[in-house]
């Protein structure tokens, strides 16, 4: 895996690259430069484990033989203020999911994907404590 990251002005937004091409800009906090042209690096961890486990419980999902027509996550990170530097002490991650599901099997889903097979949760492991529920929403 590699990655390239760019500076794309005389303060804090960068530009990161994928080998594929893909870009993401990032940029600070307006503390220390940030101009509000990107997503910050922390708020980007918290969308990586969203996206990191969204995938895992799209698969998992699939493969129990359930239709899922839509998934929507909201997250919610709490920092250690009195940490130099403040890293994530809880998170919270609420899954919206749509379709015509089994709750124990949405529970199984996200269960394993949150605690055994997303590899951004993992890392996160011993830091933060990572918490989830979810809301099954009727398809139209």
């Amino acid at each position: 895996m590699h990655i390239t990251l760019q500076r794309l002005n005389d303060a804090v937004h960068f530009e990161g690259k994928n080998d594929d091409g893909n870009t993401i800009h990032l940029d600070g906090n307006p503390n220390f430069g940030g101009e509000g042209k990107g997503v910050r690096p922390m708020q980007l961890l918290l969308m990586s484990l969203a996206g990191c486990s969204s995938m895992d419980v799209v698969s998992l999902l699939t493969k129990m033989r359930q239709t899922l027509d839509d998934i929507r996550v909201e997250v919610n990170g709490e920092r250690d203020t009195n940490e130099v530097p403040p890293v994530f002490k809880k998170i919270h991650l609420k899954f919206f999911l749509k379709g015509n599901l089994d709750e124990e099997k949405v529970t199984k889903a996200i269960s394993k994907s949150v605690d055994k097979y997303c590899s951004v949760a993992r890392m996160l492991e011993g830091k933060a404590e990572i918490s989830w529920d979810y809301e099954i929403e009727s398809p139209s």
